[in-house]
This record gives C-alpha cells, sequence and structure tokens, in this order.
C-alpha cells in the first residue's frame, strides 16, 4: 500500500502544470468523446459523461499517476451490436458489470501477465496507436469537406505547438493553440468546423440511475459476453498505456492497484449513464508532454470536461476543429517510435517481424486487442524456437560397448522433445543406458512424456536404465507425471 504522504504527494507536488495539462487533455477530450459515442451508437452525452466520471474516479482510485482514462473507441466498437440489439440500458449494465470483473483482476493480482508481453510488442503497440491517431484526424482533412482554410490552420497550429516552447514553456504550447486559433476564427468569421459540429453537447449534469433491465439468467447471459470483451480489451490497453507512462515520467507505478481502479471507474459510470472506457494514450501523452504528472492532472481534466460542456458548451462548442487536429498530429508524431524504423536494420529479425505484425494488424482490424495478441504469440513462439535451438543430446559408449551414455543439455520442453527423441538409437539395445540430464531442465508433460518414452523404449529391448543428475524442480515434476517406473507402464507405452 501507498504512503499517505507519497499518496499526497501524486495529488499536490505538481500543482501548477498538472492544472494546466489538464484543462488542455479536457479540451481534447470532448470531440474524441462524442467520435466514440457515435461509434457504439449512443448519445453524445453518454461519451461525454463517462469521460468525466471515469478520469475523476481514476484520479482518486487508480495506480497510474497523470494517466488519462475516458471513454475510447477500444471499448465503445465492442459495445456496437449490443446497443443495436438491446439499447442503451444492457450497455450500462454490461458497463457496471466490466467494471465489477475488472476489480476481480486487480484483487485476483492479474497484472503480472504484462511482463510477458515483449518490447517488440510495445514498440508495436506504440506505433499502431500512433498511426490510428493521425488516421482518425483524416476525416476532418477530407479535401471535399474542408476548404484550404482548414489546412492552413491546422499548419498554424503545428507552427505554435512546436515553436512556442522555445519562447515560453510556462503555458502548455497545445493549451496556446486552441485559445489562438478559436481568437482568430471568430475575429475573422471564418468558416470551418468547429466542436459543435461533433454533436450537441449535454446541458445537465449526470444524475445516480439503476439501469433498466430484467434482473434476469437471460439478461447476464446477454451481457456477459460483451463486458468481458470490455474488461480484458480495457485492462489490456490500460496496462499497455501505464507502461509507456512509466517509460516516459520514469517512474514506477502499481499495476494491480490501476486494474482495481479501472473496474471502480466503470462500475460507477454505468450508473449515471455512461459507457465503459480504459486509458487513452493520446489524452495521456498530451498530458505527460504540457508537463501533468500527478492526480490532480487526471481529476483536473475530467472536472473541467463537465464544467466546459455543461456550463460553457456555448464557447467550447466554437473551439475549430483544426486547433484540435492540430494536436492530435502532434501526438501522433510524438508517439511514434520512430527509433524503430532504423531499428529493423539491426534488430533480430524475429524482433522485427513482431513489431511489424503487431502494428499492422492493430492498423487492419482497429482492434489493439488482436494485434497485442498476435503480437505475444508470435513473440512465444520465437521464443521457443530459440531455447530449442539451444538444446542438444551428446552420446558415448563404453570400451566394452555395454554402457550407452546419452548426456542432455539445454531445456526440454515441447519445443525440444522431438531432437530428443530422435537422438537415441533404440535400435542399438546395449545392456545399460544412462541418461544424464545434469545439464538440461525439465519443464511440461511433453518433457516428462517423451523420457517415459525413451526409458520404456530401451526397457522393452532388455536393456537396464538409469536417469542421473536430475535437478530438484525437474525431479518434482517428474515424480509427480513420469510412468515409467510405475506398474503397468509398458503396457501403457505399447497401447499407444
Amino acid at each position: 500500500m501507498i504512503s499517505f504522504e507519497a499518496y499526497r504527494d501524486q495529488w499536490f507536488g505538481n500543482i501548477r502544470a498538472d492544472l494546466l495539462s489538464g484543462l488542455v487533455v479536457a479540451l481534447a477530450l470532448i470531440p474524441e468523446a462524442i467520435a466514440f459515442s457515435i461509434i457504439a451508437g449512443v448519445d453524445p452525452k453518454v461519451g461525454l459523461y463517462a469521460s468525466f466520471s471515469i478520469a475523476v474516479l481514476i484520479a482518486f482510485v487508480g495506480g497510474r499517476p497523470g494517466m488519462i482514462s475516458a471513454a475510447t473507441a477500444a471499448t465503445a466498437v465492442l459495445m456496437v451490436t449490443l446497443v443495436r440489439d438491446h439499447g442503451l440500458q444492457y450497455l450500462l449494465a454490461a458497463t457496471v458489470l466490466a467494471g465489477v470483473i475488472q476489480i476481480g483482476a486487480g484483487l485476483l493480482k492479474l497484472g503480472f501477465v504484462m511482463r510477458y508481453v515483449s518490447k517488440s510488442v510495445m514498440t508495436g503497440f506504440v506505433n499502431a496507436l500512433a498511426i490510428l491517431i493521425f488516421m482518425a484526424q483524416l476525416p476532418e482533412l477530407d479535401p471535399g469537406k474542408v476548404t484550404w482554410l482548414t489546412y492552413a490552420l491546422v499548419a498554424a497550429g503545428l507552427a505554435i505547438i512546436y515553436l512556442f516552447p522555445r519562447i515560453t514553456k510556462a503555458v502548455p504550447s497545445p493549451l496556446v493553440t486552441i485559445i489562438v486559433l478559436t481568437s482568430l476564427t471568430l475575429a475573422f468569421g471564418w468558416d470551418v468546423r468547429t466542436v459543435s459540429d461533433m454533436g450537441a453537447l449535454p446541458d445537465t449534469l449526470p444524475v445516480f440511475l439503476i439501469p433498466q433491465i430484467p434482473l434476469t439468467l437471460e439478461t447476464l447471459l446477454i451481457i456477459f459476453p460483451y463486458s468481458m470483451a470490455v474488461a480484458v480489451v480495457g485492462l489490456l490497453e490500460s496496462l499497455m498505456t501505464q507502461n509507456i507512462v512509466d517509460d516516459l515520467t520514469d517512474t514506477k507505478s502499481n499495476r494491480n492497484q490501476e486494474c482495481i481502479g479501472q473496474g471502480v471507474a466503470n462500475f460507477a459510470t454505468g450508473f449515471i449513464g455512461g459507457m465503459a472506457g480504459c486509458a487513452m494514450i493520446g489524452q495521456s501523452m498530451i498530458n505527460v508532454k504540457s508537463g501533468g504528472r500527478g492526480r490532480l492532472s487526471t481529476f483536473t481534466a475530467g472536472f473541467v470536461l463537465l464544467i466546459l460542456v455543461v456550463f460553457l458548451g456555448d464557447w467550447v462548442g466554437r473551439i475549430p476543429m483544426p486547433a484540435l487536429v492540430a494536436i492530435m498530429i502532434m501526438v501522433s508524431i510524438g508517439t511514434f517510435s520512430w527509433s524503430s524504423i532504423k531499428a529493423l536494420r539491426v534488430h533480430p529479425r524475429s524482433s522485427s517481424v513482431v513489431m511489424l505484425a503487431t502494428v499492422g494488424v492493430v492498423v487492419y482490424t482497429h482492434n489493439l486487442a488482436m494485434g497485442v495478441l498476435i503480437g505475444v504469440l508470435l513473440s512465444g513462439i520465437f521464443f521457443a524456437s530459440k531455447i530449442a535451438q539451444l538444446f542438444r543430446v551428446t552420446t558415448t559408449i563404453s570400451k566394452d560397448g555395454r554402457v550407452r551414455t546419452y548426456k542432455v543439455e539445454g531445456q526440454m520442453f515441447y519445443g525440444s522433445v522431438e531432437d530428443f527423441m530422435n537422438a537415441f538409437d533404440f535400435k542399438e539395445a546395449p545392456d545399460r543406458v544412462i541418461i544424464d540430464v545434469s545439464a538440461a531442465h525439465i519443464w511440461d508433460i511433453s518433457s516428462v512424456q517423451a523420457l517415459d518414452m525413451a526409458v520404456l523404449k530401451f526397457r522393452r529391448d532388455g536393456a537396464e536404465v538409469e536417469i542421473i543428475g536430475m535437478n530438484a524442480a525437474s525431479e518434482t515434476i517428474v515424480d509427480k507425471l513420469a510412468i515409467h517406473d510405475k506398474p503397468g507402464a509398458m503396457d501403457s507405452l505399447l497401447a499407444h
């Protein structure tokens, strides 16, 4: 558990920068939340209420200070079918159940699974998100829908974002971009798309409500698959983003606490009319690059978002979309790991394949979980292949030709059992066979069964077999699973 002093410092150790960065993030959340609501097939206020609720709650109970969580496309796309077939109330119920599942994952300490996500998968995840963030801006740059003025304003916004920090870093350049471009469009009456063109903003505060659904097993069977998918995808994206923010800030955070925090946020959000969400890498990057580091920045983003859309909706609606597009392009450029392109020449081919496969699958499917799953599977296959190549069996025979010794070196597992079995000459039939595993480690049931097979085949031909040099861990699994010294072992072998 974190100490009270450390928790207090996470709130008030970076007040000025957290407040300013939170304001920038709040403005950037508005069009995203509206867009994600449209994706899910619900009213814009569902996504806006969710972004407010999740950001505020995760600030208190999350495990990664400074990370922004809100309604996201990754969870929105999973709810489309549920909303279409059963309506909004079922979406709210599924959000509540997803929160319960995520809390359970945190209590079971399942955050450890992130240690099995390789650096190549992480790089691919980051690069794919950068590409998706950029692609999401393309509709706002469609030549058939916008004028040259939009391109000019986006260019001006990017110039401000990258050049203003040379003058001063006291104020985040994205915030300056929003203020300057909004002022220009209002002063000159330029006709460009604004936030209000994305959809109507809510004009009332959210209220507590219980989803109006039948409390039956049938209802549970309807929402459970969606809730499970949302919970898994939400935690996956959140923990991946958490790792990225950890690296950017050179700090460590609590994965299991983040799981619980995401669950609490989604659970509560379902009761105020909001959809499920998770961590957002784009907004998290905006926050970090604007100086946000503490919980106050996340809280500010959520709280200011609500104030802006409910009480200052008329003014917020006038913000030109080119300003927000410029900010998101900056995020995509800053998020992409440009060094990974140069590294393709020097990194092992397997690592490059994993990274490119992760990028390709995510960009093609727009499904972060699918891309990461493919990347992890490929990493596992390449790793197993590499370990299997380090395995070998050498053999010697006594001068009288009666004792054959096989020395096994390396890791015995499903990927090396074929080489293990091919190393034995079962037709030779010496009087005595020694299998020396002092330089090997037996990992799984496949290797235990291979050992059984070798011993029993030699014994079937009349040889005396002895296994020597087994370490404690290998001995434990062999004693538990092996059958070569148990009654009926030979019959079992013949049965196969």
